[in-house]
């Protein structure tokens, strides 16, 4: 049907030029609002009648008369109907919709696939300090930016994915002191535990059970690796740097089992430390200098980036002569341009917006060729966690929040995954525990899961029976596939593509969730009006064919998610 597709929007365009010349850039088909006026929809005679100087629905007429004209409309088209305005709505042949059948089983995995497109694409999310276990926010970033790399893949990118962190700086200070007094047998509560009088629920210390087990296992001598560093501890309990050492590695190990629970991979670690290391920082503030892009003022180094929007000049380095946190973001993002990363897309919490207008300002000003807009960002909102009626705010191992692993414990890996990708990123979202593990059609992720098992619980049937197989069905007579249930999941089926590449360009995994909930109820009402192991062979293969197909889409799109499709349940 996709091929179907093209070919009728070639001849649509080709008419649309015998109306106007060079008015054929405005071929294009939509989705009728109702199901009932057609497949298809044109609006192009709403559009060209004003230049035309007539009547929008008598150029319709023109319209309608010119594609029945043309033979892939005859050989395809049922009927061209003129509704309201202009509106002109196109209704397939059952013929027309059974190719798509045909063709997601010749395409398999690879069916909405883009072919390769030559661009390379950072998209760097994550990125969570070692500083604690990851919480339910680094969950849904986790979630966004494995499904929005998924979705670039479909679409012929060459996707890079990075997790970048600080290793140094007071995050990393704090934690060590934590674990030091640890190591000493101090913990919260104790007389000697610091605490801010003013403030304190304040996170002035890691109160967590973690920081305790990290203590331990650095008294014990213990050696941890992660993906990115490995470290020996030497037992000391004054061993302070060591101790630094021995915590950022032992938590980096602790996230790296989190998102092996969650399925995550990266291509790359980057350390902000490396970007002072190595001169990155000093370069990138020097060629602000050079540009003439700052001024000192008050003993400080100021950015003017009220030149690129921002609402003020912001302070690059301070009184005391350390930076301010965007500067190193900007040489951050300036290696990732030198690095031939022309797209890149950073997935943070809504917490970062103030950072987007300094960021760009200062990658203009560097005047280093990186184009205005860049970097691209996905800003999302935290969770709420609601278990048995109330919310769930605090998690014992990390002291003060819900974390991810405690998420995937209670629920699963595909739950908390489908969950967190069903809004919108910038929406505030509840993640309901009890809902997430319920077997029923309340729960989308067992909704979608269950259509998928259901299909191959009749596959099995039909092999075990026939000692059929998939393969076979590839070019079986689809004449049969008829009845509006049919031809309402071919249709549904057919949307796949457009899908995947709208999400994409939009950074929006949830319209794969929507859609694969709307694909599972197609295929839930199809299943209870038409019997599939029918005894007429014919019909029982056309059948057949298209249930194989919704199961291998409904398979791809839970691949893009990262959930599973399982076979049974």
């Amino acid at each position: 049907m996709l091929q179907v597709k093209q070919e009728l929007l070639a001849a649509l365009s080709q008419a649309l030029d015998g109306l106007l010349p060079g008015s054929g850039n405005k071929a294009a088909f939509e989705s009728p609002k109702v199901a009932a006026h057609g497949d298809f929809a044109v609006t192009a005679a709403m559009q060209l009648a004003k230049p035309l100087k007539l009547n929008p629905r008598q150029l319709g007429e023109q319209l309608r008369d010119a594609l029945l004209a043309a033979p892939v409309y005859q050989q395809w088209v049922q009927d061209i109907e003129i509704a309201g305005p202009g509106f002109i709505n196109i209704r397939l042949k059952p013929a027309a919709k059974q190719q798509i059948v045909r063709e997601v089983l010749a395409a398999k995995e690879q069916f909405g696939f883009q072919t390769d497109n030559g661009q390379r694409v950072l998209v760097e999310f994550v990125s969570a300090n070692p500083t604690g276990p990851l919480h339910v926010g680094h969950g849904r970033q986790a979630a966004l930016g494995d499904a929005i790399c998924n979705l670039f893949a479909t679409q012929g990118f060459n996707v890079y994915r990075e997790f970048y962190y600080n290793d140094a700086g007071v995050q990393i200070n704090t934690l060590a002191k934590s674990t030091h007094f640890r190591a000493q047998g101090i913990k919260p509560g104790d007389a000697s535990w610091p605490v801010d009088p003013e403030n304190p629920e304040s996170k002035a210390f890691y109160n967590g059970d973690y920081i305790q087990d990290i203590a331990t296992d650095f008294l014990a001598g213990k050696t941890v690796k992660s993906d990115d560093r490995e470290f020996t501890a030497s037992g000391d309990v004054n061993d302070v740097d060591g101790m630094r050492e021995f915590a950022v590695a032992y938590l980096r190990h602790e996230q790296d089992l989190d998102l092996k629970a969650f399925d995550v991979k990266f291509d790359n670690y980057y350390l902000e430390s490396s970007l002072y290391t190595s001169g990155k920082v000093a370069d990138a503030v020097s060629r602000l200098q050079a540009a003439g892009k700052t001024y000192e003022q008050d003993g400080a180094l100021w950015l003017k980036s009220t030149d690129y929007g921002d609402d003020k000049d912001r302070v690059m380095k301070k009184t005391d002569g350390t930076y301010t946190y965007f500067v190193p973001d900007v040489a951050y993002h300036i290696t990732k341009w030198e690095r031939g990363f022309t797209k890149v897309v950073n997935i943070q919490g809504t917490d970062h917006h103030g950072t987007i207008a300094r960021v760009r300002a200062g990658l203009q000003a560097a005047n280093v060729g990186i184009p205005e807009g860049y970097p691209d960002y996905v800003l999302h909102t935290m969770v709420r966690v609601m278990r048995g009626g109330e919310e769930v705010k605090i998690s014992k191992r990390a002291g003060s929040y819900v974390t991810l692993r405690d998420l995937i414990e209670w629920t699963s890996k595909d739950a908390v995954r489908f969950f967190l990708l069903s809004r919108k990123p910038d929406t505030e979202y509840t993640f309901d525990v009890d809902l997430a593990v319920q077997k029923n059609n309340d729960n989308p992720v067992y909704y979608v899961q269950y259509a998928h098992a259901r299909i191959c619980s009749v596959l099995r049937a039909w092999a075990d029976k026939d000692g059929g197989h998939v393969a076979s069905l590839q070019d079986v007579d689809l004449s049969a596939l008829e009845s509006p249930q049919a031809q309402a999941l071919m249709l549904q089926l057919a949307k796949y593509p457009a899908m995947l590449s709208a999400a994409s360009a939009d950074f929006a995994p949830h319209d794969v969730t929507f859609y694969l909930r709307d694909l599972a109820a197609s295929y839930h009402s199809y299943y209870d009006a038409e019997r599939i192991l029918v005894d007429d062979e014919a019909v029982k293969k056309a059948r057949l064919a298209l249930v194989a197909a919704t199961a291998q889409v409904l398979h791809n799109g839970l691949a893009v998610l990262g959930v599973s499709a399982p076979a049974s349940m």
